[in-house]
């Protein structure tokens, strides 16, 4: 029987033998040894027994091995352990050279001394339900066999041969792949499963497959477009798939399998055994129908959008067509105004002061034109909305009939105005009752929706849409099947698991889950803190800030890097050789290993062409494209790019990268010159796109309506970018707590900067329920008020009032 192999040869040798070098830090972490370790090394006998037990020690610990007959030890460790016990290194070749039963009786006692276990049919069955979770969420061969490794060490489980390890982890993934696909595929019917085969054939000669039409992108937002969205979503509805099924599934492993079947093309899929093929295709469809569903209502709240802008838009160039005019009647009438005034003081004919500045027929025409050029009282935009009414039934009846959507208690009379315009659009009503809903009508539509003769249906149609969007985006309504617009309970745990959490108190969180607890502990430090910042006040000893004539004053920080580091800092760089970007990435691979990450979306193999993959990350780096990239490159070809691009850069791909690198970083001893790599900061970086912007593009106060998108990197005070990425450039704030959380490497961040954009009172709770400090630039401080849950705070001293 074959072997079921999950590792390179390279792979397995990383993981079985001891590094050529090592870190100091990681030399303290593996091979300190513990006092009781310290006292049966030393019940040895003999310099070199002493040195050799304590070594095989140091071998079980890490790799997690016994130290093989013959096997040459790295001189660090021969080192690290010889100057922990007191014997000169050299005693190691007399124990090399002594009998192997000497060895082996040595490794027999550890084991039973530390109490370390062979990896027997008991511990295969302990450590394949163990890693069965991680499975579920990961097919990936190398990571799994990582993870299996790294319990092992921590059950003290000998490890055995590395292809007994690999076959434990691919046992487990073949299990969790067929637990997923069954998932999957749970209550398909014979009919059902006809439909998704059907999804990969060509019905008529020269068309594309459903399956190639699914795939297509949304494109800009048109009219046009949301219909060609809409007719892809009722096709998705029309298969009556139970989409519901992905639910159960971890995340990752769902996403995956949608990326490849969305990669793949109908023939490869076809090839796949019949239960892979139908998991793969409902995988596919759980997430496109996500997608779509998200996209369409983007869309129609941009279209819905597009129609009110319209109107403000006249209603402004209305005022400023009429401007002038209405500025002359407005003079006119003040100088007629002052005559009267004049007229009634002095006791002379009102009519006379009145035809001295202007005649009785001009004044009544200006009187005429006043009343042309008059507004209602409440005049505002909505007047104009009326006479785009076409353009909004161009597509809100396909929207209301398409979407299903549901709602909270607060949102049932909206739900309900939803459902009697989708019968009125069905049975061709014009007509709304008397009887329509309307609690959720705002005051500014009421003058317009009802009116004599009863409500108006385009208003009352308007508001409706209005309101849509805007619970929509609160959460008080939502869709089934969406990403973004979900119920609000699906982003929470499952009530099971979060009652276990609770019953074994293992809740992820740095505070007290007692809410009493929590606010008492709270009160006692904030009641200490007040004490202390006011008797600092008092005697004029709090640093850097003044309180002065009721405003608080922060002194702003200073520059502490010299003028003269710069002209340092161009010598330097003067003295350095220049390198050309390609002999960099292959350097840095050389040195860190970043491009093992890069493995393939399905096998998990890495590319067998490195310069190819290089040169599909460089054109990713410098925006330069793949066409262009192909150009510069003679020997690599648009194809070659395409394929490593498809199939093997993802963002996972390159955070795991970035990650290996910064690691690689951190454990250099010039890294600690800079920092410890505790704290961290972050911030956005704008980048200009090509093209011309959309009318419907969002304003950012900043960029304007460019188009354009950020590059949002966290740094650690090593000057590591460990996470980094892409966001629109309107918000900053929301992705704070991502690089905190979801980083690939071994930092442990406890304090973290960011500029004004990230002072936002949630990122400061999710912070500090999550053990990290959250220290940002508050732009607007001395306008800032801190308010205390304190009985009488006037009794404070009055010269901390202003704080308060």
């Amino acid at each position: 029987m074959a072997r079921q192999e999950l590792l390179t040869e390279a792979q397995r040798k990383a993981f079985y033998e001891l590094p050529e070098h090592i870190s100091d830090r990681d030399a303290i972490r593996y091979y300190t040894l513990s006092d009781e370790e310290l006292k049966i090394i030393r019940q040895q006998r003999g310099a070199a027994n002493r040195l050799g037990f304590a070594i095989q020690i140091a071998y079980l610990r890490f790799p997690g091995r016994p130290l093989a007959s013959g096997e040459k030890i790295p001189e660090y460790l021969v080192q690290v352990i010889a100057n922990q016990i007191g014997i000169i290194p050299s005693a190691i070749h007399n124990y090399a050279k002594g009998r192997d039963e000497t060895r082996r009786e040595h490794l027999s006692k550890i084991r039973k001394e530390f109490y370390f276990r062979s990896f027997t049919i008991q511990e295969y069955r302990e450590l394949a339900q163990w890693l069965l979770p991680t499975a579920l969420g990961t097919d990936k061969g190398y990571l799994l066999v990582e993870a299996l490794i790294i319990e092992m060490r921590k059950r003290k489980i000998i490890l055995p041969a590395m292809y007994a390890v690999e076959h434990l982890a691919w046992a487990v993934r073949e299990r969790a792949q067929r637990r997923t696909f069954k998932q999957l595929v749970q209550g398909l019917s014979p009919h059902q499963e006809r439909q998704l085969n059907q999804l990969l054939y060509v019905s008529q000669p020269g068309k594309q497959s459903d399956l190639s039409w699914l795939r297509q992108s949304p494109g800009v937002v048109s009219i046009k477009n949301f219909h060609e969205l809409m007719d892809r979503l009722e096709y998705i509805q029309r298969l009556d798939l139970p989409l519901d099924n992905g639910r159960e599934i971890h995340q990752n492993r769902l996403l995956q399998m949608a990326r490849e079947g969305s990669r793949y093309s109908t023939q490869h899929l076809s090839r796949f055994h019949t239960l892979k093929r139908h998991a793969t295709l409902m995988a596919f469809l759980i997430h496109i129908y996500a997608f779509l569903t998200d996209q369409g209502l983007h869309m129609s709240e941009k279209l819905i959008g597009r129609i009110f802008n319209c109107g403000e838009k006249i209603h402004k160039e209305s005022f400023q067509k009429d401007g002038k005019a209405i500025n002359e009647k407005v003079r006119l009438y003040a100088m007629v105004g002052k005559a009267l005034i004049e007229a009634k003081e002095e006791n002379l004919d009102p009519f006379e002061s009145l035809q001295s500045i202007i005649s009785w027929e001009q004044f009544i025409q200006t009187v005429e034109q006043a009343e042309e050029l008059a507004r209602p009282v409440e005049f505002d935009y909505l007047d104009l909305l009326d006479s785009y009414y076409g353009q909004l039934r161009k597509f809100a009846p396909r929207l209301l009939k398409t979407y299903v959507f549901q709602a909270s208690h607060a949102s049932q009379s909206l739900l309900q105005a939803i459902e009697l315009l989708r019968e009125a659009n069905y049975l061709k009503k014009r007509k709304i009752p008397e009887t329509a809903p309307t609690n959720f009508i705002k005051q500014k539509w009421t003058k317009h929706i009802f009116k004599e003769d009863g409500i108006d249906r385009h208003y009352y149609e308007f508001s409706v849409l209005s309101e849509l969007c805007n619970h929509l985006k609160s959460g008080d309504m939502w869709v089934p099947g969406s990403k973004q617009y979900k119920n609000f309970e699906e982003y929470l745990l499952p009530p099971a698991k979060w009652n276990t959490m609770k019953q074994t108190a293992q809740i992820p969180l740095t505070i007290p889950t007692n809410i009493d607890q929590y606010l008492q502990e709270r009160f006692e430090q904030m009641k200490e803190q007040i004490k202390k910042v006011s008797y600092l006040v008092e005697t004029q000893q709090l640093r850097d800030v003044t309180i002065y004539a009721n405003k608080v004053q922060v002194k702003p920080l200073t520059k502490v890097v010299p003028d003269e580091v710069k002209d340092i800092t161009r010598l330097i760089y003067d003295i350095l050789p220049r390198i050309k970007l390609t002999e960099l990435l292959v350097e840095v691979d050389r040195w860190t290993g970043f491009s093992k990450h890069f493995v393939h979306l399905h096998s998990g193999a890495q590319p067998k062409e490195k310069a190819v993959l290089f040169a599909a990350i460089m054109a990713d780096g410098i925006n330069l494209g793949l066409t262009k990239m192909a150009d510069a490159c003679p020997n690599i070809s648009y194809a070659q790019l395409a394929w490593i691009s498809d199939w093997y850069i993802r963002d996972d791909s390159y955070n795991k990268a970035l990650g290996a690198i910064a690691n690689f970083h951190t454990k250099q001893s010039y890294s600690s010159y800079w920092g410890d790599g505790t704290t961290s900061s972050s911030d956005g970086q704008y980048f200009r796109a090509g093209g011309t912007s959309s009318p419907l593009a969002q304003v950012n106060a900043k960029y304007g309506r460019d188009p354009g998108v950020s590059f949002y990197s966290h740094i650690s005070d090593q000057y590591d970018p460990f996470y980094v990425q892409v966001i629109s450039s309107s918000e900053e704030a929301p992705h704070i707590i991502d690089g905190l959380l979801y980083h690939e490497t071994d930092l442990k961040i406890e304090e973290h900067y960011t500029d004004a954009a990230g002072f936002v009172d949630h990122v400061f709770a999710m912070c500090h329920m999550l053990g990290f400090r959250f220290s940002p630039r508050i732009k607007t401080v001395n306008n800032n008020n801190l308010y205390l849950s304190i009985k009488n705070p006037a009794k404070l001293p009055l010269k901390t009032q202003p704080l308060l």
